[in-house]
C-alpha cells in the first residue's frame, strides 16, 4: 500500500465506528472499503475532508481555460509519474497526484490489480443524469470538487424501471423510487466503492447511481478508477 495514505489500516478487522446499515457501510477509517465485498453491501463509503492545500490546488487547476481531461492505464508503482507528465503543462498539484496515487494504491489492493482505469474529469453539466447500474465490477469515485454522486439505497429501488422500464418518464415520475427522501448524496471528497451489474454473483444487486447537476457556472472535478478489461 502507499505509505502516505492508509496509515497501515486493517483491512481485516473494521473498525468500531463503521455505520452498516442495508446495501451501505461507511466509516471514516479507509478500512471500510473492504467491507464492499460483505454479501449485504453494494456501496462502501469511506468518509473524509480533503486538505486546504489539496483544495487550492484542485481550485487552481480549474482556472485555465482547458482544465483537466485525463483517462490513463496506470500501475501503483509508476502512477506518480504519469499524473506528473499528464498534469505537468497545468497548475502545480503535488498533493492531488499524491491522494491519487495513493487511491490506485489502495484499488489495486483491495482488487489484487496490476493496473487501474484512471480519469480524472471537469464537467460543468450533468454526464449521467438518469439513475443506473454501471456495467463494471466496481468502480471508484470521489468528487474533489462540485457537487456528488446520487444514489439510491438498495431496499428502496424499484429495478424494473431502471433503462426501458422507466417507459420515457423522468427519475422523478417513472416510479423508480418511492420518494426524494430516498435519493442520498456522497459528500466532496467521500471516497466510494460502487458495485456494478458485473460484479461476481451481483447481477441483481449493483448500486443504482446518477450524476448531480452542477449549478450554472459550477464546475465538478470528478475522479474514477476502473478494472482494465
Amino acid at each position: 500500500m502507499h505509505p502516505s495514505s492508509l496509515q497501515q489500516a486493517d483491512f481485516s478487522t473494521p473498525p468500531p465506528t463503521v455505520t452498516v446499515i442495508p446495501a451501505l457501510s461507511q466509516s471514516d477509517h479507509p478500512s471500510v472499503l473492504a467491507d464492499i465485498f460483505r454479501d449485504s453491501c453494494n456501496i462502501a463509503v469511506w468518509q473524509r475532508r480533503l486538505a486546504p492545500g489539496l483544495q487550492q490546488e484542485v481550485g487552481n487547476l480549474l482556472k485555465p481555460l482547458r482544465p483537466p481531461q485525463i483517462e490513463l492505464t496506470v500501475a501503483p508503482a509508476d502512477c506518480t509519474t504519469e499524473l506528473q507528465r499528464a498534469l505537468q503543462e497545468l497548475a502545480p498539484a503535488h498533493a492531488l497526484i499524491e491522494d491519487m496515487a495513493v487511491l490506485v494504491d489502495l484499488f489495486c489492493g483491495l482488487f489484487d490489480l496490476e493496473h487501474a482505469r484512471l480519469r480524472l474529469t471537469t464537467l460543468d453539466r450533468v454526464m449521467c443524469p438518469r439513475f443506473h447500474v454501471d456495467r463494471v465490477p466496481c468502480r471508484l469515485v470521489t468528487t474533489y470538487l462540485g457537487c456528488s454522486t446520487q444514489w439510491l439505497p438498495h431496499d428502496t429501488v424499484d429495478r424494473t424501471k431502471l433503462g426501458k422500464g422507466n417507459n420515457g418518464l423522468p427519475d422523478e415520475l417513472s416510479g423508480i423510487y418511492r420518494s426524494a427522501e430516498d435519493i442520498r448524496q456522497l459528500t466532496n471528497g467521500d471516497v466510494a466503492l460502487l458495485q456494478g451489474s458485473l460484479w461476481e454473483g451481483g447481477t441483481h444487486s449493483g448500486l443504482v447511481h446518477r450524476s448531480p447537476t452542477p449549478k450554472p457556472g459550477e464546475n465538478r472535478l470528478l475522479f474514477t478508477l476502473d478494472f482494465v478489461v
